[in-house]
Formats: C-alpha cells, sequence, structure tokens
C-alpha cells in the first residue's frame, strides 16, 4: 500500500502518513525501524504494509520506489 509521509519525530523514530484517501494512520519506532531508513520527511512517497491488511496497524514503512 502507498501513502504519503506527513509527520515524522526523529528523536522517537515515529509519525503518522496520509493514505491516498487523505486518512492518517500512525506508525511507531518499531515500523521505521523495519524498513530500514535513516529518515523521513513529511511529502515523501511511501510503501507501507499493515498487519491484518488494510485495518490494522502499520509495521513497515519504506521508501516507495519503481
Amino acid at each position: 500500500m502507498q501513502a504519503t509521509a506527513y509527520t515524522f519525530e526523529s528523536e522517537t523514530r515515529s509519525g503518522s502518513v496520509l493514505l491516498d484517501d487523505g486518512t492518517p494512520v500512525e506508525f511507531d519506532a518499531a515500523a521505521f525501524d523495519a524498513g530500514g531508513l535513516r529518515l523521513l520527511r513529511p511529502g515523501q512517497r511511501v510503501r507501507i504494509e499493515r498487519a491484518g491488511g488494510n485495518s490494522g496497524n502499520i509495521t513497515l514503512v519504506t521508501l516507495q520506489t519503481l
């Protein structure tokens, strides 16, 4: 699933993304760390994975690549 980075706190390595329908969804440090990123800037397109399909917690945040 794709989303857009909305907020990111480097101290806690957590933040939120906006789904394509505009819904904000928060992620924690574990999801950020699973993606192997060092930094995330608002506005970046990201790929996310969610536990339990489209309704669960975010388990992975990584950059969207083509």
